[in-house]
């Protein structure tokens, strides 16, 4: 895209950040939309374009990540993740109990059972998740 003077309106890298930042923006309202529809056909057609949005975004990043215009977040420590899923596994059994508590143990949790969370691979001695 050029300006009137025949310049560039802005370099590449920038607006390629931008298309990058505002596909992340799309994917979460399309989220948002799916989640909070209450019509079947509408959820589908929200879930479709979120799954669009996220390979684009996906093809858009791998592009700008090969042109060294993107970089790539720092490896995260075992212990950081680890500690993060038990504060999240923690807050779901809260909301169950909570749920079950409101519910009198009736509900879609009663019937569910205790939902397994992703557990780390204890195997593995890999101090990073990639």
């Amino acid at each position: 895209m050029y300006a009137q003077n025949g310049s560039a309106f802005m370099a590449d890298e920038d607006l390629l950040n931008t298309v990058l930042a505002d596909l992340k923006r799309t994917v979460r309202e399309y989220t948002t939309a799916a989640t909070e529809s209450n019509c079947p056909s509408v959820r589908r057609t929200f879930t479709d374009l979120t799954m669009d949005t996220l390979r684009l975004q996906g093809e858009l990043y791998n592009q700008m990540s090969q042109l060294n215009m993107y970089t790539a977040p720092g490896k995260a420590l075992r212990q950081d993740i680890d500690k993060q899923l038990q504060t999240a596994q923690q807050t779901q059994t809260k909301c169950q109990q909570f749920v079950q508590q409101k519910t009198g143990g009736a509900g879609a949790y009663a019937q569910a059972g205790n939902i397994q969370a992703h557990q780390p691979n204890v195997h593995s001695q890999n101090p990073y998740y990639m």
